[in-house]
């Protein structure tokens, strides 16, 4: 039995979500959470904080980091929505596209620079849900003087540097980081749930003028982030600028409440996208983060979307 099975099995506080047909249950998936502060303390958990998942997508808030820091925005007169659709997983809109491109054209980069694939069906890369994130990392070495054929790297300056900033954060070296490639190209990190809800506690932070930056462009652009009708995007809009979210493929979702140093993980075993957004309602219910109305609109557009099916959560976070 490997260490993830050992954690698994001896923790039986995880949450349940029930997949309902009718008064039937259909499916059943398990899932874990914890929410952690500045300080890396573990404040509630549900399952197994030390549960070790790749971040995935949650990751891009901290990889446009460099962006930030390295004075590529400002060299490329570059706004607050091309910072948004740089920290977001997006649907491949007409703006969403035009946002990445202008990201691009303003640093004077071609978009054949970017390493992200052209998306089944559609005709560019900047219609790739990553497209903003790849873009502002060429920006960024293109006013580093960085090579730009190779910045997926995991040797690459922009890659280090993130790995840095990431290691800062959880106070742990950064040779200690697990990199694996992201469907995308890029490198994403192997981490425990605490470990991601410790990096959106300090996110949601209001005394990091970086990090300050990063959660106003998430807060005010949520369009970008991912789309209309997608959970990041409905729940920023319903958070009345005190929420920040950020999703990740396998189920994976970080939200963090701004102001407190308050960050949340969350990941289903099994990577079900519809029983982590149930999850997160669940939870963000039990912690009354944004208003019941607020989330009974979310569970309405996110979960009720075929007629005679339900989906129930059992279970709660605990103080451990």
């Amino acid at each position: 039995m490997n260490l993830q099975e050992k954690l698994t099995t001896r923790t039986n506080n995880y949450l349940r979500i029930l997949v309902k047909r009718g008064s039937s249950v259909e499916s059943i998936h398990r899932a874990h959470a914890s929410i952690c502060d500045t300080k890396g303390r573990t404040l509630m958990k549900a399952g197994s904080s030390d549960y070790e998942t790749f971040i995935r997508s949650a990751l891009k808030p901290f990889q446009v980091l460099p962006f930030l820091t390295s004075g590529t925005a400002e060299k490329y007169n570059l706004d607050e929505k091309t910072l948004a659709i740089a920290c977001g997983s997006h649907s491949g809109s007409a703006d969403q596209a035009r946002t990445a491109f202008r990201l691009l054209w303003n640093a004077d980069i071609d978009i054949k620079q970017l390493k992200c694939p052209v998306p089944q069906n559609k005709k560019s890369k900047l219609q790739h849900n990553c497209s903003g994130k790849h873009s502002a990392f060429l920006a960024t070495c293109k006013k580093m003087n960085w090579d730009l054929e190779s910045y997926l790297m995991g040797h690459h300056p922009l890659q280090k540097e993130i790995f840095r900033r990431v290691s800062e954060l959880l106070k742990i070296p950064a040779e200690e980081l697990i990199a694996e490639r992201d469907d995308c190209g890029a490198p994403t990190l192997l981490l425990r749930l605490s470990q991601m809800a410790i990096l959106y506690a300090h996110l949601s932070r209001s005394d990091n003028p970086e990090f300050e930056k990063i959660t106003r462009a998430m807060t005010n652009h949520p369009d970008l982030l991912a789309g209309e009708g997608n959970f990041d995007t409905e729940l920023i809009k319903r958070g009345h600028k005190q929420i920040i979210s950020k999703g990740g493929s396998e189920g994976i979702q970080c939200i963090g409440l701004l102001g407190e140093g308050l960050g949340l993980s969350i990941k289903v075993e099994d990577g079900s996208k519809r029983a982590k957004h149930a999850v997160a309602i669940h939870i963000l219910r039990q912690l009354e983060w944004i208003t019941p109305s607020a989330l009974e609109e979310l569970d309405e557009i996110i979960l009720q979307k075929k007629t005679g099916i339900y989906i129930e959560v059992e279970g709660e976070l605990k103080i451990p």
